[in-house]
């Protein structure tokens, strides 16, 4: 999955992403310690850190919805940083569960669009939480989208 990921996303292959889905749901990004995704002071960059939240968050949403009925699009991403990441960080997106069917399919059914909001937390190897990200992404009915 990660080398048809870094096909598809090609400008996401020099940050050296690795996604691994959790065992009860879900998605983990892991941004590696790299030179590429550091910043000026050493730590690791704040775009890396937002486009890993996208993404695991994105993926996450994937994996409970069918692509092939639904467009997901993000509408809005706001991050707040609260610790400055000096090792390997892993942003994670945990499934929403039975509140899927109440907070977004039953929506997506009467109206064909809804809102969805999800806060990914990204942590390093001590456990320092480093960052939160809440991704807002707009999901519509293939049938509703208007070019």
């Amino acid at each position: 999955m990660n080398m048809v990921l870094s096909y598809m996303i090609p400008f996401n292959r020099p940050h050296g992403f690795r996604v691994t889905p959790l065992p009860d749901g879900g998605v983990s990004v892991r941004v590696p310690f790299w030179r590429i995704n550091r910043n000026h002071v050493n730590g690791i960059h704040a775009c890396a850190l937002a486009t890993a939240s996208e993404m695991a968050s994105g993926l996450g949403l994937l994996e409970q919805l069918d692509p092939k009925q639904y467009r997901v699009i993000l509408r809005t991403l706001n991050m707040e940083y609260h610790y400055q990441g000096k090792e390997a960080v892993v942003a994670t997106s945990l499934p929403i569960g039975e509140a899927m069917e109440s907070k977004v399919l039953i929506p997506l059914r009467e109206s064909g669009v809804v809102d969805h909001t999800d806060v990914v937390e990204l942590k390093d190897g001590s456990g320092n939480h480093i960052a939160t990200g809440t991704a807002t992404w707009q999901i519509k009915a293939w049938d509703k989208v208007r070019t």
